[in-house]
């Protein structure tokens, strides 16, 4: 999914500095963005944010729907670049069709990953499928790839299988990395975690967790009780370091995403599309989306191909992992 923002921010993230070195509760709320324009669909992003830039090597999250979709086009996000990271795509309800410069042609439904490389640079679009479902409903995430791998070939993978956990009423599906002995088959590049915790009504489940990690959860539907505290659909709970467990418990029944991984050391910059290490760097990768062909052309969706918004007047300044 892209940044579609007219005049995104540049933003500095990374380091280790600004991680909660103990258990915290901290609620993040995020803030709406239409995709496609005023008439679109609507996003809340809570990362990057004013109060929390990453969550391990996680630097972006946006949660849509549930929406009903029926009678329109539902999501329409034309071609756009990559750099420096890998994207995830995870559904509740609905079908996204994901293209790509590589050639991939790739639909996606609730329980698989779509799981796209930009390394040096990729192009790809989504869009629902002409013959959707009346509901969609979903994440979308990006994953900062570290120095010594930013430039790698790019890559799509999906992945219909994931390993699934099952304690009474709670089903664990692990999206990335490795949650109690249970391993994604999709391609990390630093230590981290996603899983997708489905609670039935009354349910409660206790987690093995990394001490060192730093996590955060988002609650996709119902109201799920993290730590002691309810989460409802929308704001974005920072965990934290500090703990080796993390007890969930629902009443009515919910589902949640939680998101982990080792602090990410690197500083990084982020701007529109691009996950970079300097400003010169991402005013590069802008130059060449608009007039080269480092992106190559992703074929078959029907329009144009989104141009790259104008680059501030000011360079960065420079901040940390938190406000």
């Amino acid at each position: 999914m892209s940044n579609v923002e007219l005049q995104p921010a540049e933003t500095v993230c990374g380091g280790r500095a600004e991680v909660a070195a103990e258990p915290v509760r901290d609620l993040i709320t995020g803030h709406q963005v239409a995709l496609g324009g005023p008439r679109g669909m609507t996003v809340t992003r809570t990362l990057p944010g004013r109060q929390r830039r990453m969550v391990g090597a996680w630097c972006f999250l946006d949660y849509y729907g549930p929406d009903d979709i029926t009678g329109t086009r539902g999501m329409r996000v034309p071609p756009h670049p990559h750099t420096g990271l890998q994207t995830v795509s995870w559904l509740v309800a609905g079908e996204v069709l994901h293209r790509d410069s590589l050639g991939s042609v790739q639909l996606i439904e609730p329980g698989q990953l779509n799981l796209m490389t930009a390394g040096h640079a990729i192009s790809h679009a989504e869009e629902s499928p002409a013959d959707h479902s009346p509901i969609l409903h979903g994440v979308q995430l990006w994953v900062a790839l570290p120095g010594s791998d930013r430039h790698t070939a790019p890559d799509f993978a999906h992945h219909p299988d994931l390993p699934v956990l099952r304690d009474g009423g709670a089903a664990v599906t692990v999206l990335m990395g490795e949650l109690a002995g249970a391993v994604s088959p999709a391609r990390c590049f630093t230590p981290l975690v996603g899983a997708e915790a489905s609670l039935a009504a009354a349910a409660t489940l206790r987690l093995p967790v990394e001490p060192d990690f730093e996590y955060a959860a988002l609650a996709l539907a119902g109201t799920v009780e993290v730590d002691g505290v309810p989460l409802t659909p929308g704001p974005l709970l920072y965990l934290g370091t500090g703990r080796s467990t993390l007890d969930l418990r629902t009443g009515g029944g919910g589902k949640l995403l939680l998101l982990g991984g080792e602090p990410f050391a690197e500083q990084i910059v982020m701007w529109w599309n691009f996950v970079a290490r300097d400003h010169d760097e991402i005013v590069a990768d802008r130059e060449e989306w608009m007039g080269g062909d480092r992106f190559g052309v992703v074929r078959g969706f029907d329009g144009d191909r989104l141009p790259a918004p104008e680059m501030p007047t000011t360079r960065l300044r420079p901040r940390g992992r938190e406000r």
